[in-house]
């Protein structure tokens, strides 16, 4: 795993603990559930040498798994049934849970942490995945 680059700017992440940011701003994002998300998360990694782009897992509840995307990335698309969106398309807000990179996170942490600014889950990657894993 690449540590996140001083240089970059990643002002969307809370210095300490967890808060909610509005999706279609900073980033897009997709979470898949329980171990289907935990499977395309593995694949991703492979595929990619281990920098898929970020990604935030939650230990409890759903154990839902948030892929970040560039924004403006999943309207449109046709995601499988396991794919939630999170998007600031037209009529809708979403937040999605963001952990700081160190500290105490808990339910939330980096599974892959953000390297660049720019740095995103490429959408059609991921989609191709979920695909594949049968979401």
């Amino acid at each position: 795993m690449n540590a996140p680059s001083c240089h970059a700017n990643f002002e969307w992440i809370p210095v300490s603990g967890f808060q909610l940011r509005k999706a279609g701003v900073q980033f897009d994002a997709v979470r898949v559930d329980g171990d289907d998300g935990r499977r395309v998360a593995d694949l991703l990694e492979c595929m990619t040498g281990g920098d898929p782009g970020p990604v935030v897992v939650e230990a409890n509840g759903r154990r839902g798994v948030y892929f970040l995307l560039p924004p403006g990335s999943t309207p449109g698309r046709a995601w499988p049934p396991g794919a939630m969106p999170f998007n600031a398309c037209r009529g809708t807000v979403s937040y999605v849970p963001v952990p700081a990179l160190g500290g105490h996170t808990w339910p939330l942490s980096w599974r892959c942490p953000p390297t660049a600014a720019d740095r995103f889950v490429h959408p059609v990657l991921l989609r191709s995945t979920l695909l594949a894993v049968g979401c």
